[in-house]
């Protein structure tokens, strides 16, 4: 097939889980077209069989705000006339799934599907919010075919927006051939828990930080911070506050969190709430453990007390508790790491999951072609 796909190109979920699906269905001999304004932060363009074609937003004065919605209607358009595509997959609502109805209506001489995925804050945040919450509903129903990453993100989808059209759960993957356990790797240094987020306040970083220096009275611990965002300077000055600022490090962004995962030990994940939870995903591929919230799509992932444990929101004393036993008892940590690496192998690996993506195209198109 000839797959035309649009995401956020930078350090979000979604935009990860749509260059991880692009790079996985090329692989398997897929033309993927990938439609942004950046290049996606995980893409490398000169993967056989992958495509990325810029959208340039025009500035002039009458715009005081530039049309981008507007600008990738009309370069997917493009791209579907000239790569002969057949099926626009777009990921996060808005503006992407109206951008491809447009695209699609203007496409004339044949048959465009688009197909919306779902990841989280488009419909949580942005949806729910009264400028955006009507063209939120209307791009979901007009799109032909719909998909989220867990039980809990369509349940949202159907209780905010009254949709009656089917919402197929396809969970996020990982590629389990790239991210392996390492226990050579973990026998240098002292304990090592990673976070890894966009330091939002719905990820709770702070929490990380009050955990790190309750562990820290039970087990000679560090903190390695993976990611940024606005909570990294009240993150930073709580750690000077409670005297463990020597035992955290904040590494930024980072591309290969391949690399980064197998040296940790456990992963503490302690989000307001979590669409699926990728990163917990990847540490579990890598054999780390993950402390998380009950929250969210992470009961989809982690079952408590098997390969990771899950505890209530803004519950700092349990947290921690998690990840002191996590840290101090070396049966538990294997027991939890070989069941954590088994969940990835056995339940979301991308060898099971693509093929899931290839059979929902083949079936919207056909439903497009019968219609």
């Amino acid at each position: 097939m000839r797959i035309g796909i649009t995401c956020y190109p930078t350090y979000g979920g979604s935009g990860i889980v749509a260059t991880e699906l692009g790079l996985e269905l090329a692989l398997r001999g897929h033309q993927v077209h990938f439609i942004s304004y950046a290049n996606p932060i995980r893409l490398d363009p000169d993967t056989p069989n992958i495509h990325y074609h810029e959208v340039e937003v025009s500035t002039y004065p009458l715009f005081q705000y530039p049309p981008y919605a507007l600008a990738l209607a009309s370069r997917m358009y493009e791209v579907a006339e000239h790569e002969h595509l057949d099926l626009l997959h777009v990921h996060y609502a808005i503006p992407h799934s109206i951008s491809a109805l447009l695209a699609q209506q203007m496409t004339k001489n044949r048959y465009l599907p688009f197909v919306t995925t779902l990841h989280g804050t488009d419909i949580t945040l942005v949806g729910t919010d009264r400028s955006y919450f009507p063209i939120t509903k209307f791009s979901i129903e007009e799109s032909d075919g719909i998909t989220t990453i867990s039980e809990f993100m369509r349940k949202q989808t159907e209780e905010f927006f009254g949709i009656t059209k089917p919402v197929e759960v396809i969970h996020n993957f990982v590629n389990c051939d790239l991210y392996t356990p390492n226990p050579e790797a973990r026998t240098v240094g002292k304990k090592r828990i990673l976070h890894i987020s966009n330091f939002r306040p719905v990820k709770r970083v702070l929490d990380c930080v009050r955990a790190l220096a309750k562990v820290r009275e039970h087990v000679d611990a560090d903190l390695v911070m993976a990611g940024d965002g606005p909570d990294r300077g009240p993150c930073e000055l709580l750690a000077r506050q409670l005297g463990v600022q020597a035992h955290m490090r904040f590494l930024g962004k980072q591309d290969h969190m391949e690399r980064l995962i197998p040296r940790m030990h456990a992963l503490h994940l302690p989000s307001e709430t979590e669409a699926f939870g990728l990163a917990a995903l990847e540490a579990m591929a890598c054999g780390v453990p993950p402390v998380a919230t009950l929250t969210g799509g992470l009961p989809d992932l982690i079952t408590h007390g098997v390969d990771g444990y899950m505890e209530p929101v803004g519950d700092i004393d349990a947290q921690a508790a998690r990840l002191t036993e996590i840290l101090s008892d070396a049966p538990l940590h294997e027991r939890l790491s070989a069941a954590a690496r088994k969940t990835a192998e056995t339940r979301f690996c991308a060898k099971l999951l693509i093929p899931r993506y290839e059979q929902y195209y083949q079936k919207v198109c056909a439903a497009g072609e019968l219609g």
